[in-house]
């Protein structure tokens, strides 16, 4: 069997966890026998960290496959994978590590299961270094269920760092096949919202005066725009320990989401942490694409796996999306072109990218 193993550096480009994330749900799609060599090379702590472990476990549980090598520590893994079936599957990094990073995992490869799944993932909910669940529930759906798909995300109790403990449930059925999509119109932004949220010991006002200066950076530069970014303090039945954040979303008139976030931390005055993330937004506004430096990356697997020929307006590629190509391509008949966008204004540092997708077509249905 080993001869036909694929085998992966998991130490080039980028050189995180994403490289296991990307190869392992295509090993699992595509029923490729696959060793991950170097995981994690490029870190300062090399090597399997416990959310890298769950999202592998829960990967194996769906496809009842075999994986060798899954300890915390480990640095080369060989799966085999089996039939991805549906149901129920839980997955706790039993840490603060990311709710969201184990759905990006898993939920490419629920949507060619032989029935619905419902998906317990545990941990942190909004955690450094991933997006925040609220970024998932507010950017990432809307948009990525323009492939033709949808799923229900119910956030039923959060969880900060450093001990976690949050619960997402996931449910989401399968699809025959993916819809290429078409993001290439900006737009005008039309409205600008968010939620600036505490929890546990801190008081509601530092939610407030994250909202506040957020609001003031962005009039800045946005002055004409109602700016609607709500202070929420979580009901402490829905929320493991102490923590803060902000998330600030730009919608534009062709539906186009493009956000800003920022977590607080001790020591890590409010209003720092709502300019932060009113920064990013600007940031991410400036270059005139139709989706931020978060979503470019997480969107490749679903236009490697679409029928047809997507194309995506973005700002400069980022690694993390040049990582996922690459293994994209490398694993899948999917070929991705990335091309400078000519045209309105050259001071504008936008890209297309392209990608004829390999047209997966679910077996079981």
């Amino acid at each position: 069997m080993d001869g036909d193993r694929v085998e992966i550096d998991g130490g080039i480009m980028e050189g995180g966890g994403q490289i296991l994330r990307v190869s392992t749900a295509l090993s699992c799609l595509l029923g490729l026998p696959l060793r991950v060599r170097r995981i994690r090379a490029g870190r300062s702590q090399p090597g399997l960290r416990p959310q890298h472990l769950s999202g592998l476990e829960i990967i194996r549980d769906l496809c009842d496959g075999k994986l060798n090598g899954g300890e915390i520590g480990s640095t080369e893994i060989t799966f085999t994978p089996g039939k991805i079936k549906g149901g129920t599957h839980v997955a706790d990094t039993k840490t603060a590590g990311s709710v969201c990073l184990l759905m990006q995992v898993a939920m490419p490869c629920v949507l060619f299961a032989a029935s619905p799944s419902e998906l317990h993932l545990k941990g942190g909910t909004n955690a450094e270094m991933a997006p925040q669940i609220d970024y998932t529930v507010m950017v990432f759906k809307p948009i990525v269920e323009k492939f033709n798909f949808t799923f229900n995300c119910d956030i039923k109790r959060r969880g900060y760092y450093p001990q976690g403990g949050g619960e997402v449930v996931v449910q989401m059925s399968p699809v025959k096949e993916l819809s290429p999509i078409n993001l290439t119109e900006r737009g005008t932004v039309t409205k600008i919202y968010g939620r600036a949220f505490v929890a546990g010991a801190l008081p509601i006002k530092l939610a407030k005066d994250m909202s506040a200066a957020a609001v003031r950076c962005i009039r800045r530069e946005i002055r004409d725009l109602y700016i609607n970014i709500q202070p929420v303090r979580e009901p402490d039945n829905q929320a493991v320990g102490t923590g803060s954040g902000i998330i600030i979303v730009a919608e534009t008139s062709t539906g186009c989401l493009l956000a800003g976030t920022s977590l607080g931390k001790r020591g890590k005055n409010a209003d720092k942490v709502g300019i932060e993330a009113a920064e990013m937004l600007l940031q991410n506004l400036k270059h005139g694409g139709t989706v931020d430096d978060s979503l470019q990356d997480q969107l490749i697997i679903f236009m490697a796996l679409a029928k047809g020929v997507s194309r995506v307006k973005s700002g400069p590629i980022t690694l993390h999306t040049q990582t996922a190509i690459h293994f994209a391509e490398q694993l899948t008949k999917a070929k991705f072109t990335v091309t400078k966008s000519e045209g309105e204004d050259p001071s504008n540092d936008t890209y297309i990218i392209e990608c004829q997708g390999m047209g997966m077509i679910n077996p079981n249905l």
